[in-house]
């Protein structure tokens, strides 16, 4: 971690004393305005080091109460190492440290502080209690309290780097591998070529082997992962596609390998992720760090895969905003709640299941069982989401009801496939069935991140999007045959197929809420496509975020994402009590184009 270069003389530090003075001066002592000038001095120590406060941030103590801490310093892949409690000058110090770890705060690295005093606990003992009125011994307080990541941390950080190099060269030794029993093991020729139609009939028709011998790479790589971070050891014998895919991986590496010898290159990095994963003191923080961990991944071994399917993580701010948007939609439009039997909920490209996961947490006790079995959905069409969505959603449920039930309402399926006529078999017959339940169910809300890849480099391209016959069918004869454009390619993006499944699977009544590309707000070619939702919906609400780099960007950092595309959020609402003839409610907000990603959060 770096040293943080703080001087009694910095501006920090002055501006820090300065606005002290000015609160006593006006006899200003409680908690709420004397720790904000420590929160603006700790968020310039924080940039330093490349880290991130994270302010008012809330968690679960071991015994699982909810506490909330004032301050959570984060590295840059969002894991913690340091913790910050403020109290007014007029508490007592001492006694509030003691009860807060009688309520189970950490005290990892954690500084208790008022605008007199600071107290900095490390590995649960006391290393400071200093007057901080001194600047001097401030900044000796800061330094020691930003100088001290735990090792985990230090080791993950080495592993990341290590591991995109190391990753892709296992990956062909394992694509070698797979190589070499194809014309060596009739056993693994027999069990692959299975398993292989199953992957057509679910995904792709068209997929090819080396895809589907990507996805066996993928599950013998991460594996280990998803049984050690959630201490999940059961975690191929209880997901139905693990289950699956273990008997392949079985034929493939018995008879050669152990497979701790052939994974023996990845020990320091699956040991990195063990360690840094205890840093994480309360599920939704494994949850996030989970997510780091599948974006390394892809960065480290599959460009082309995360190309093709705009493998985009949402961020948090984003998720909260659309789920208690929907359900405020609900509430005043149709006098409903996301608790309430009958609306069913589909994430249909549910990625690492944040959605879920999000709308769980607001989804009341004594309702959360029923829900969970049979009216929350959604569909992964890439193994490694998949299993990390199974997990997170799993693993919810277990931390509300400490219950563990398998969530049957993910199916490794593609959503826009689902949409074709023909009924094929989808890898195992308890996934069909899932897809069939689903199928069956009348959805009330669509909600999530849908794709944004808008084509590849050039059409010799394997990453290329594929086409759907009866998908497409349905933008020709909407969308495409209303606009008036010449170039109507930009209709066939996912994102705009997605809008319009989402419009045809909720019917005539319910509500869709994606975040996607904007280019359909003001593109020349979506002018049929805006005809069909002003015609579809009773009531549409745009928040366009902006960051198109196409139309140039006055912040740096302005796109929410950090891809080149603008993006907007976007809820569409259909209510049967409008009338034909009355226009539908369009309410339009566009962000500030001097704000970045952080300010729009």
């Amino acid at each position: 971690m770096p040293h943080l270069n703080l001087k009694p003389s910095h501006k920090a530090i002055r501006d820090y004393y300065a606005t002290l003075r000015q609160y006593d001066k006006h006899s200003v002592t409680h908690e709420g305005a004397v720790s904000s000038p420590f929160e603006t001095l700790l968020t310039v120590c924080a940039k330093q080091v490349d880290a991130t406060l994270i302010p008012q941030f809330a968690m679960r103590a071991p015994s699982g109460n909810r506490i909330v801490l004032d301050g959570v310093i984060l590295d840059e892949y969002g894991l913690p190492f340091a913790y910050w409690e403020a109290k007014d000058m007029d508490d007592n110090l001492a006694r509030a440290v003691q009860e807060k770890r009688e309520s189970g705060y950490p005290l990892d690295n954690t500084l208790f502080q008022n605008p007199q005093h600071g107290i900095l606990y490390q590995n649960g003992e006391q290393v400071f209690d200093v007057d901080i009125t001194d600047p001097t011994r401030l900044i000796a307080v800061l330094q020691h309290f930003f100088a001290a990541p735990p090792a985990a941390l230090a080791n993950w950080h080495a592993a990341v780097a290590e591991f995109k190099e190391k990753v892709p060269t296992l990956g062909r030794k394992a694509a070698e591998l797979i190589a070499e029993q194809h014309k060596t093991n009739p056993q693994f020729v027999t069990v692959f070529t299975g398993f292989y139609e199953q992957c057509r009939a679910a995904i792709n028709p068209n997929l090819s082997k080396a895809a589907v011998e990507e996805m066996l790479i993928q599950h013998l790589l991460t594996e280990r992962i998803f049984r050690t971070v959630f201490n999940n050891p059961d975690f191929t014998r209880r997901n139905i596609i693990a289950r699956e895919i273990e008997k392949v991986i079985e034929v493939l590496i018995g008879q050669t390998y152990s497979r701790d010898a052939f994974l023996k290159g990845l020990n320091p990095f699956y040991l990195a992720i063990e360690q840094a994963a205890l840093l994480c003191k309360d599920f939704s923080q494994k949850q996030q760090f989970l997510n780091t961990v599948y974006e390394q991944f892809f960065q480290g071994f599959s460009v082309e895969v995360a190309d093709t399917h705009g493998i985009v993580y949402t961020p948090q701010p984003i998720v909260d905003f659309m789920v208690k948007s929907v359900a405020h939609i609900l509430e005043t439009e149709f006098g409903r709640s996301l608790s309430d039997t009958g609306v069913h909920i589909i994430d249909p490209f549910v990625g690492t299941g944040n959605f879920i996961v999000r709308l769980m947490q607001d989804i009341r006790a004594t309702t959360l069982e029923e829900k969970y079995r049979h009216e929350l959905h959604c569909n992964e069409i890439l193994l490694l989401p998949y299993y990390i969505a199974s997990l997170n959603i799993e693993q919810e449920y277990f931390q509300r009801t400490g219950t563990y039930l398998p969530f049957e309402g993910i199916a490794l399926a593609d959503t826009f496939e689902l949409f074709e006529d023909q009924q094929i078999a989808l890898f195992t017959q308890e996934n069909t069935e899932r897809v069939e339940r689903q199928k069956a169910a009348d959805m009330f809300v669509v909600i999530g991140n849908p794709p944004y890849n808008m084509g590849q480099a050039n059409e010799n391209d394997n990453n290329k999007n594929r086409r759907y016959e009866a998908m497409d069918k349905r933008i020709a004869e909407t969308y495409v045959q209303d606009s008036k454009a010449t170039l109507k390619n930009k209709l066939y993006d996912p994102y705009v197929k997605a809008i319009r499944w989402a419009s045809e699977r909720i019917g005539e009544e319910g509500v869709v809420a994606f975040i996607t590309n904007n280019s359909f707000l003001d593109g020349l070619a979506f002018d049929g496509m805006r005809k069909h939702l002003a015609e579809d919906f009773d009531a549409i609400y745009i928040l366009d975020l902006g960051g198109n780099a196409r139309k140039g960007l006055k912040v740096s950092d302005a796109n929410i994402f950090g891809i080149r595309v603008g993006v907007s959020i976007n809820l569409f609402v259909k209510n049967r009590r409008r009338k034909l003839s009355e226009k539908p409610n369009i309410f339009y907000y566009r962000t500030d184009e001097l704000w970045n990603k952080n300010q729009k959060f």
